[in-house]
C-alpha cells in the first residue's frame, strides 16, 4: 500500500512537470504580450485593448522611416546632444544608447562570438562576444574585450581576456551563439540554422 502510494505520488510528479513543461514557455510568453499591451495602453490610453500597442509599434516603425531624412537626422542630432550635455540623462542615456546600437545598430557589436578559455587547467571554455579588439587608448596591449551574457538574463559580464585563449567560432552566427548563452545551453541549434 504504501509503495503503491509512493509509486502514484512519483507518477502524478511526472506528469504534473511535464505539464509544467508544456504550459509555462507558452504561459510566460502570452503574459510577457499582455503585459507589453497593457503597458502600452496605460502610455495611450485607447478605448480598445491592444491598441495602444499597434499605435507605439507603428509610430515607431515610421519614425524610423524618417530617420533617414536630413531635417529628421538634424533633429536627433540636436537631441542626442542635448541628452548627452545634461549632467542627469548622459551616462543612463549614452548607456542605453550605446547597448541598444551594439544589438541593433549599423555598427553590430555582438557579431563575432568566441570561445574562451576561462581555467586552462581545468579546460573549462566560456561563449562570449568580442566587443573590443583594440585596447590601446586604454593603455592595454594584447588584451581584447569580451562579453559575457548571463544565461536567462539581459545582464552579463565584460572580461579583457588574452588573444590567445580566444578562439573564433567561425560556423556559429552571432544570432544563435547569443541564444545558446543566453538560454544557459540548453537551446538546441539545427542543422539548418547553422548553415
Amino acid at each position: 500500500m504504501n509503495k503503491t502510494l509512493r509509486n502514484f505520488s512519483r507518477k502524478l510528479l511526472t506528469y504534473f512537470l511535464r505539464g509544467l513543461l508544456v504550459v509555462a514557455p507558452a504561459a510566460i510568453t502570452i503574459y510577457i504580450v499582455v503585459a507589453f499591451i497593457q503597458f502600452a495602453d496605460r502610455i495611450l490610453p485607447v478605448k480598445y485593448p491592444g491598441l495602444g500597442a499597434i499605435i507605439i509599434v507603428i509610430s515607431i516603425t515610421i519614425i524610423g522611416v524618417f530617420s533617414y531624412t536630413l531635417f529628421f537626422r538634424w533633429f536627433l542630432s540636436g537631441m542626442d546632444e542635448l541628452l548627452r550635455r545634461t549632467p542627469l540623462t548622459k551616462m543612463i542615456y549614452t548607456s542605453i544608447k550605446d547597448l541598444f546600437g551594439a544589438f541593433m545598430g549599423e555598427k553590430k557589436m555582438f557579431n563575432q562570438p568566441v570561445m574562451v578559455l576561462m581555467f586552462k587547467e581545468a579546460g573549462i571554455h566560456k561563449i562570449g562576444f568580442i566587443t573590443q579588439k583594440d585596447l590601446s587608448e586604454f593603455g592595454i596591449q594584447d588584451l581584447v574585450a569580451v562579453y559575457f551574457p548571463h544565461s536567462y538574463n539581459f545582464s552579463g559580464n565584460l572580461y579583457l581576456v588574452p588573444r590567445e585563449n580566444i578562439k573564433p567560432l567561425e560556423n556559429f552566427p552571432s544570432a544563435d551563439a547569443l541564444k545558446f548563452v543566453v538560454s544557459g545551453g540548453v537551446v538546441n541549434v539545427s542543422d539548418e540554422e547553422k548553415k
